[in-house]
């Protein structure tokens, strides 16, 4: 009797169970990993070049590319709900992010036949579309195949190998234009061959992962009956802590600066010369990398929403090292180091902790709506954020907005800090 209530009370505090050994990361996770390192060299590839390509190569304005960049992550925001409903609707999450990664697979092959500015943004808007129905099946697959309290360790098993892609696909990218001749086909080319890959890995190494024995439903979740989108969207909503967790997120995402907005106020602090500009997300994938597996653990064993608020901190120090008045030389360089670090710290403590957070929370047959549901929330919360930060430093500048951007941080910080008993803190 005493065991049995002892591991309820680790599943109920989000803890692993005292005393018991750390289990290696499922498989399902490790070839997932795989597929996202893949998959993300290619797409990172392709965002290297792609300001180049379409303003430089193909003439479009720099205001025509943030309205297109601005509209696919809105697109993608929004898909996340239709790929998370069929995958609970039809129990295929497998197939429903295969035909993610396929669509986005193709497009890259498409950037190979078109070469007007807008038929390149239809093709870039689809690869969103893949991107949008793969991630909340893909991150359900995660979730489903390893324990409550083994969570944050296994999303940050996913997000560093998806992040070594990251910082591969820059480099790859470079590479080859410094190599080929016809530079943007051959890096359309090589990106198609990693996206097919990427495929190719999913279908032979994942596989559709049930819920392990040891992770039950909270009392309060809702069955999966073959409800409409809406009503399915409804009873998850009706969830306290998911609801807590969707608002924190929104909230925060409101006024979470882009990291190319950061990158550009750092290269004008720094004044650094534009052939060095592509190394500073280099610099935050290295240490998001390095950080996201231990940020997981630490997450698993102190509360996910915790160490979830404590990178928006790191954040908003990224901010306030911007704005700091320092002369230029030694310190400042420091504080630019610092400054991409911290952004690497940031989306460690935040990408996959999140998931992680909400996961628990979900019945199974809802897993992926749920997922979709945060991330839609997230996702929306931070389009809004970076038109306003854009539109506010067209009219005050980009120190007034930077400062605005860290002041309101600092407000939702408090206020999301404030709301939801200890219960929010973990899976629960």
């Amino acid at each position: 009797m005493y065991l049995s209530t002892s591991r309820a009370a680790d599943i109920a505090a989000d803890t692993p169970p005292r005393g018991g050994p750390v289990r290696a990361v499922p498989g399902t996770v490790l070839a997932l990993g795989l597929v996202s390192l893949v998959t993300d060299v290619s797409a990172e590839m392709v965002t290297a070049v792609l300001p180049l390509y379409l303003m430089a190569g193909l003439g479009m304005s720099p205001l025509a590319f943030g309205a297109l960049d601005g509209l696919q992550h809105g697109a993608t925001a929004l898909l996340r709900l239709l790929g998370g409903r069929v995958a609970d609707r039809t129990r295929r999450r497998k197939l429903v992010a295969g035909a993610g990664y396929a669509l986005s697979a193709a497009c890259k092959a498409a950037l190979l036949a078109v070469t007007t500015p807008w038929s390149v943004a239809a093709v870039l808007a689809a690869d969103r579309t893949g991107k949008g129905l793969r991630t909340a099946p893909r991150d359900a697959l995660i979730s489903l195949s390893c324990a409550p309290g083994e969570q944050g360790r296994a999303f940050g098993v996913h997000r560093a190998m998806d992040t070594a892609g990251a910082l591969l696909g820059p480099l790859a990218a470079f590479g080859v234009l410094w190599v080929a001749a016809d530079g943007y086909a051959a890096v359309f080319t090589v990106s198609c061959c990693f996206a097919v890959l990427g495929v190719v890995l999913l279908v032979l190494f994942v596989r559709e992962a049930p819920a392990p024995p040891n992770h039950p439903s909270p009392p309060a979740a809702p069955t999966a009956p073959a409800a409409p989108p809406g009503r399915a969207v409804r009873s998850l909503l009706r969830l306290p802590a998911l609801r807590r967790l969707c608002l924190t997120a929104a909230a925060l995402g409101v006024f979470t600066v882009g990291d190319a907005f950061l990158y550009l106020l750092l290269q004008r602090r720094l004044d650094l010369p534009l052939a060095w500009f592509p190394l500073l997300p280099v610099g935050t994938a290295a240490v998001f990398l390095l950080a996201a597996v231990p940020a997981g653990r630490l997450a698993d064993r102190l509360g996910r929403r915790r160490v979830f608020l404590c990178g928006h901190l790191l954040l908003l120090g990224a901010c306030l090292l911007l704005l700091a008045p320092l002369p230029a030389g030694p310190a400042l360089a420091c504080a630019g180091v610092t400054v991409v670090g911290l952004l690497g710290l940031f989306y460690a403590a935040t990408d996959g902790v999140l998931m992680a957070a909400a996961a628990p929370l979900l019945p199974a047959g809802l897993r992926t709506t749920g997922l979709a549901v945060l991330q839609t929330a997230q996702a929306l919360a931070r389009f809004a954020g970076s038109l306003l930060f854009g539109a506010a430093w067209t009219l005050w500048g980009p120190g007034t907005a930077l400062a605005a951007a860290a002041c309101g941080l600092l407000t939702a910080l408090a206020a999301t800090s404030a709301f939801g008993g200890p219960e929010a803190d973990g899976a629960t």
